[in-house]
């Protein structure tokens, strides 16, 4: 997370606690490998391209916990404002609806946004915190079922900026957020771009604005 973010969202707003990765490891140094990227200056296009000699699987893992941590900061400056009453559905606006399938829900099923957004987070950090999934050794490889899973993860967390940027950008504004916010969402969709990680019929709620912010 870069100095400016850390100013905007303090901590008791994360909504989950932030997932760490452990000094010493390829995971960590990776980790501020990006982040020196992004306090750097560089073009977000630039700062998301692989590294020279590093493995696509590992950048993609680092991305997909730091997103988590940074989704997980963006709902918590409107989670306030986020209730049963104001969202009794997580949607996108009038023409799009997001329900909820797991285990428990066995078909898709509406819900309030701030319980289908707790669900999401649970479900995510079940997934980062699985070592199958997600090695965290050297020299253990990633199994096959990663990136698929990776790319269902983005495309659920994809979801809350949806709906924080719909239905919630004016809170955002009132608490001056608004650019760093920008920036996680930014940094957000030319990663997934880069390496086509969300489908573009998932993107499309914010098609207009991401041209007129990313392009």
């Amino acid at each position: 997370m870069s100095n400016p973010l850390k100013q905007v969202f303090s901590k008791d707003r994360t909504f989950r606690p932030k997932k760490k990765f452990e000094p010493g490891t390829l995971r960590f140094e990776l980790h501020k490998k990006a982040e020196a990227s992004l306090n750097a200056g560089l073009d977000l296009k630039q700062a998301v391209q692989l590294p020279p000699g590093e493995e696509l699987n590992d950048w993609v893992a680092v991305h997909v916990v730091d997103f988590f941590n940074r989704v997980n900061l963006v709902y918590g400056t409107v989670s306030d404002h986020c209730t049963e009453r104001s969202c009794p559905t997580m949607s996108g606006g009038p023409k799009y609806e997001y329900r909820w399938q797991d285990e428990k829900h066995r078909k898709p099923t509406s819900l309030p946004a701030p319980k289908y957004v707790g669900l999401l987070m649970d479900w995510v950090e079940v997934q980062i915190n699985n070592e199958e999934l997600f090695p965290t050794n050297v020299g253990t490889p990633f199994p096959k079922s990663f990136l698929p899973a990776a790319k269902k993860i983005l495309s659920r967390l994809f979801r809350v900026f949806v709906h924080v940027y719909i239905h919630h950008f004016e809170q955002i504004a009132q608490m001056g957020s608004e650019a760093h916010v920008n920036t996680c969402y930014k940094h957000f969709f030319h990663f997934v771009k880069e390496f086509g990680l969300v489908d573009n019929k998932e993107l499309e709620p914010l098609k207009e604005m991401t041209s007129r912010m990313c392009q």
